[in-house]
């Protein structure tokens, strides 16, 4: 059976206490609030696994609410699902960049709510794991590439003689970043030059990983240099 104590807010009572009787029924301990506010005061009180929000709620919503965790050190790697009635692909598109885990319309199936709650927490736990563990291999191996995307700027002259045109169709934002990798700066660097989460810049350098066909950021730096993607 599930472990794990969870934060549900929504204005809404009927729904709000079927999800809470379905996810008790699965083993999870869940708190519950009416209300972002209500939802903030019982994160610092209760510090749950993962939070599960409505996004259409009175005087502050789902958005502004993540935007408030993901604003505070503490709140940064908690899981967040957002439920809500509204399923336009835009919306989600909103919530995914606002920094939400996963996002369910309204109608949805509590199984799957039950294993997007899941799948979210073993791999918090797993992270968490190798952490205790004194696992820090992405530490040095940003460093070593970071290192190596230095190098390459120095011989930026050369390796961008004659870029090969091509289109990537990179958006605006995507491009910022690019430009800020190819500096050599680190997520957390972009995401203050930027004004946003890294959570986001995460997103959007795996984005520039699967449009440039690269696996690291030493590759997608010298494949900026030698397609002349960056200025």
């Amino acid at each position: 059976m599930a472990t794990g104590q969870l934060l549900l807010v929504d204005d809404e009572p009927g729904l709000r206490q079927a999800v809470q009787a379905y996810l008790e029924d699965e083993g999870f301990k869940v708190h519950v609030a009416s209300n972002a506010r209500e939802g903030w005061e019982l994160l610092q009180q209760t510090s749950p696994d993962l939070v599960i929000s409505d996004i259409m709620m009175p005087q502050v919503d789902g958005y502004q609410f993540l935007k408030q965790l993901r604003e505070d050190p503490r709140y940064q790697a908690l899981p967040v699902v957002f439920l809500t009635a509204r399923g336009m692909t835009t919306d989600r598109i909103q919530g995914y960049n606002a920094g939400c885990d996963a996002y369910l319309s309204k109608p949805f199936d509590p199984d799957e709510l039950v294993a997007i709650v899941t799948n979210l927490l073993d791999r918090r736990a797993a992270v968490t794991k190798a952490a205790g563990d004194g696992e820090t291999p992405d530490i040095a191996e940003m460093a070593r590439q970071i290192a190596q995307i230095k190098a390459m700027l120095s011989q930026r002259s050369s390796i961008a003689q004659t870029p090969a045109p091509i289109n990537l169709d990179l958006t605006p934002r995507e491009q910022s970043v690019l430009e800020l990798v190819a500096e050599g700066l680190m997520n957390k660097e972009i995401a203050r030059r930027l004004d946003t989460s890294v959570r986001n810049v995460e997103k959007y350098v795996s984005r520039l990983f699967s449009k440039t066909g690269t696996n690291s950021r030493t590759e997608l730096v010298r494949y900026a240099l030698e397609h002349g993607l960056t200025k």
